[in-house]
């Protein structure tokens, strides 16, 4: 890569911060609870946005964060009131300066007229609250001087060639002490958290910042290398498995030296795995920082007031997940504002504050993250739907269906309870799509919804996509994987315990009270008769969509530490199973879907079990 070239990704990557501190900063002013260092960091995000640009040449960009910057200089300076008008234009600002980060990047041009009209809602503030004093300040950015506690930035010409030679290390300290002005407070002296330039440093003299700052520090790894690692850990954990096999088929003892040594390098491996992982671990707040301004532009669109309450950002899972995450989120919010609030006055007249509240969250739960998208709105009409499915043919009428079925009608193709086609809605694409994502990811969407107060949309996702601890059991004489994250207890049926409900349907007692017992190997299509329940061992289960069941298995090998291989991108998507992996004598096991096995929707006729059939062959 062109060295220009990889300091602009540095640049936009660095522009992605400043914009969600930018964001943060003006939401917090927006709900009461921002003080002088929220300004302070909201005019310091611009600032640096409009320095960086201006180095790269960038002007539309510079433009409009210089008018941006003197608004916001005139917040910071106590000339202007930041009242919920200012903040509103300022968030809206914060939108159009993002546009233009983005057009910067792709190498386009922003909304010019959207960027003229926030400019002068901008430069109006000044006019209307501020007077004179203010218009005397400097239009031309390249003009503008640097007030006593900022960081100025000048673009400078430099030969791209020059990094590639050996004198590269002076000619980046030139490009730094060209690009960095010395940082001072009103006495003069330099600011402790600015960077500074002098002999003293450049020797390499340490400084008490510099300490503090190398106790804190970060490198950027390329994540094909960190994805590489991933791979190699979990062949370790493959290989450790495979050799604990083979010592075990010679009969030594636990007491063993070797034993003992593989003990150890079990536990090794699991800390390395662990710390691996942890190096892949991302908090959500990276898509959740996003949706605010989605949140507004839907309500804008639709004509709705909807405020975005956030919870759990700092809720960590593997990066791999984070980044499906964005698309499903997206949808469901769009569908809470468009579908789910009421317009202003509706809410009004029922009794309900004009502006709806959308909350989104994140939890652990389980060893799962769960999502939780949830609205104050109208709920779901039950009758509506399912009258709108059936006219589309959706749904046979005369069919009986639970409020649980009818809620989940929103999820089939081409469905939309939408009057019109508009630019967010309407064509029946959308849910859809999210529970195949979801789905994708090993994960389950359920609705809770009451009609008049509202609705919670809940997604259960697994915590990273390459490893699981499971108990492998054993069913039709498949060795087969349970997560066990799912598992509550085993237990051993009884007779007097299992009860027959319907023709072939069993539940079984626990506790006082029934479960659905479930044979696997009969409902996976291994075996052609069910299992006498008293020679099975039954596995206590639970899921987010089903509750409470009991699955039916020959017997229990042991729990151990799995590394998931992606069934449907290595094969094709199996019903009732979630992904397959390697145990350690070398055989393939399929890892259970659980919620599917519980739901049991999915089709195990003769040619659904056909390719469970070349699996087992």
């Amino acid at each position: 890569m062109d060295p220009l070239e990889a300091i602009k990704v540095t640049f936009f990557q660095e522009c992605d911060k400043q914009l969600a501190e930018l964001e943060a900063g003006l939401l917090a002013l927006d709900a009461g609870e921002g003080d002088n260092e929220t300004v302070n960091a909201i005019f310091r995000a611009v600032h640096s946005v409009k320095g960086g640009a201006g180095a790269f040449g960038f002007d539309p960009l510079v433009r409009f964060a210089h008018i941006f910057e003197t608004t916001l200089d005139s917040v910071r300076s106590g000339k202007l009131a930041a009242g919920p008008d200012v903040v509103r234009v300022m968030l809206r600002a914060c939108d159009v300066l993002a546009d233009h980060v983005q057009a910067a990047r792709n190498g386009g041009d922003a909304d010019e007229k959207r960027s003229a009209v926030l400019a002068e809602e901008l430069e109006a503030l000044l006019t209307s609250d501020v007077g004179a004093e203010i218009d005397q300040a400097p239009a031309d950015p390249a003009t503008a001087t640097p007030e006593a506690d900022e960081i100025g930035f000048t673009p400078v010409r430099f030969d791209a060639d020059l990094l590639a030679t050996p004198e590269a290390p002076a000619a980046a300290a030139v490009d730094v002490a060209a690009l960095i002005h010395q940082a001072k407070d009103k006495d003069g002296q330099a600011a402790p958290d600015r960077a500074e330039t002098s002999d003293a440093g450049a020797a390499g003299a340490p400084r008490e910042g510099a300490k503090q700052a190398a106790s804190n520090a970060t490198i950027r790894v390329d994540l094909e290398r960190v994805d590489r690692l991933i791979d190699l850990v979990g062949e370790l954990v493959i290989n450790q498995a495979m050799l604990a096999q083979r010592v075990d088929e010679t009969g030594a003892t636990r007491s063993s030296s070797v034993a003992m040594g593989l003990d150890e390098l079990e536990q090794l491996t699991r800390e390395i795995q662990d710390s691996v992982m942890a190096i892949r671990a991302q908090p959500v707040k990276s898509v959740f920082q996003r949706m605010p301004r989605l949140v507004r532009e839907i309500a804008a669109a639709t004509g709705k007031q909807a405020r975005l309450i956030m919870d759990g950002e700092g809720t960590e899972v593997d990066k791999t997940v984070i980044e499906r995450l964005a698309d499903p989120i997206t949808h469901m919010l769009r569908n809470a504002i468009d579908h789910g609030l009421e317009t202003p006055a509706e809410r009004i007249a029922a009794g309900k504050p004009g502006e709806g509240v959308v909350r989104l969250a994140a939890l652990h739960r389980s060893g799962r993250i769960v999502i939780e998208i949830s609205d104050d709105g109208r709920g779901i009409d039950r009758e509506r739907v399912r009258k709108m499915a059936e006219e589309k043919g959706l749904i046979d009428p005369a069919a009986t269906m639970s409020d649980e079925e009818v809620d989940n009608i929103i999820f089939l193709p081409g469905f939309s309870t939408a009057q019109s086609v508009t630019d967010v809605s309407g064509r029946g694409v959308g849910m859809d799509v999210v529970k195949r994502s979801i789905q994708a990811l090993g994960g389950r969407i359920t609705i809770a919804s009451q009609p008049g107060k509202g609705s919670v949309f809940t997604l259960s996702l697994p915590l990273t996509l390459a490893v699981l601890d499971g108990m492998v059991v054993t069913a039709g004489n498949q060795t087969l994987v349970a997560p066990l994250t799912a598992i509550i207890e085993t237990l051993k049926p009884k007779a007097g315990e299992v009860r027959r409900l319907g023709a072939n349907r069993l539940v079984m007692a626990v506790r006082d009270c029934f479960v659905p017992l479930i044979d696997v190997g009969s409902t996976l299509g291994y075996r052609t008769e069910a299992l006498a329940p008293m020679q099975g061992v039954a596995l206590l289960v639970e899921s987010e969509v089903g509750g409470r069941a009991a699955l039916l298995v020959d017997a229990i090998q042991g729990q151990r530490q799995v590394v998931i291989k992606s069934l449907e991108l290595n094969f094709q998507r199996v019903p009732g199973i979630a992904a397959a992996t390697i145990l350690g004598d070398g055989r393939v096991a399929l890892i259970l879907d659980v919620d599917a096995l519980i739901d049991g929707r999915f089709n195990n006729s003769r040619s659904g079990d056909a390719p469970l059939q070349r699996l087992a062959s």
